[in-house]
């Protein structure tokens, strides 16, 4: 009993979030792509279980999520997450030339591939990034995806200097102009600083953010730093979740994390479906990412930068975002 009166509690806090910190009236679900580095932490996999929610609610359309991260690992775990929340088939796709390879020092992905069903065996397995990106970019309406990054930007970098093909007649940059709408990145942090989405691969985060052609808005490390989730979760009743388990094996891990893992990645996904207004005050101007992987910045009114500074209140946003991970699948 107690059980579904919990459930019951989350129903209706779900219900009160969606009525009263939308920042716009919608009536149709955003369209958004999921770019992960999935592996080195674990982050990835609530803010992928929130974007499931969101789906299972008509509030986003999930289009693709695919990896910046080539560990062997990463694929088949985005693959069991999608499943577990009656998704397989996603299209799911990774760097397939040069990029970072990362896995997790909690053991966590090895332990949902040997539990769960999943069919992709490694990542090396799947189609490339720009590939996924070039074939669903072009079947959309214009201005009409939101992607969401919450890795390396090594698959934006290599989907903007992509050239005309088989699968759209554009070349990486107009196609990008054309279709996408948003950018949202947990990546750097505000005002300045140094932060490890940037940095791995700072050569990709220096191009896309000097040529990226629509607005793109930050969520930075000081944000998620404050926002923990992961406790809720882990204590609930629910069975059979990968994303439970991965929360479940991987906090008791780290001193840090004691009073909930940091929740970046889950407010990069809030802000994707819902936008910012209600939950965060902005600032405009422009990202300069400097040669030790550091980023500055420099206000401007008319910048297509913008990042974000916290104004819903810590412990509020932390409970909105874990009651989204905590969601149970439609066909449960």
């Amino acid at each position: 009993m107690k059980y579904f009166i919990s459930l019951f509690l989350i129903a209706i806090f779900l219900f009160w979030g969606c009525t009263n910190h939308t920042s716009k009236n919608r009536d149709e679900p955003v369209k958004i792509i999921f770019d992960t580095d999935l592996g080195p932490d674990y982050d990835d996999v609530g803010a992928l279980a929130f974007l499931h929610a969101m789906a299972d609610s008509g509030k986003a359309e999930i289009l693709a999520t695919v990896s910046s991260n080539k560990h062997k690992l990463v694929a088949p775990s985005i693959e069991i997450i999608n499943t577990y929340f009656g998704r397989p088939g996603l299209a799911i796709g990774a760097p397939k030339k040069s990029g970072v390879n990362l896995g997790s020092s909690q053991h966590w992905a090895d332990s949902i591939v040997a539990k769960y069903p999943h069919i992709i065996k490694s990542t090396n397995e799947v189609t490339d990034a720009v590939d996924v990106y070039r074939k669903i970019l072009n079947a959309q309406p214009d201005k009409s995806v939101t992607i969401v990054t919450v890795g390396f930007l090594t698959n934006l970098n290599n989907l903007l200097q992509s050239q005309p093909d088989n699968l759209c007649p554009l070349n990486g940059y107009d196609l990008v102009s054309k279709k996408v709408k948003m950018l949202v990145c947990m990546a750097g942090r505000f005002p300045t600083g140094r932060e490890f989405n940037i940095y791995m691969d700072s050569a990709a985060s220096e191009y896309v953010y000097k040529n990226w052609p629509v607005e793109i808005i930050f969520t930075g490390f000081e944000i998620g730093w404050e926002i923990r989730t992961g406790l809720k979760l882990i204590k609930s009743e629910i069975k059979n979740s990968p994303v439970k388990d991965v929360f479940r094996i991987s906090i008791p891990l780290s001193a840090e994390d004691k009073d909930g893992r940091m929740s970046w990645d889950e407010t990069a996904v809030l802000i994707g479906v819902y936008g910012t207004e209600g939950f965060f005050n902005t600032v405009r101007g422009k990202i300069v990412v400097n040669p030790d992987g550091s980023n500055t910045w420099e206000n401007n009114t008319e910048g297509k930068h913008i990042y974000v500074k916290q104004k819903m209140a810590i412990k509020e946003m932390a409970d909105f975002i874990e009651y989204r991970m905590m969601h149970l699948p439609v066909n449960k």
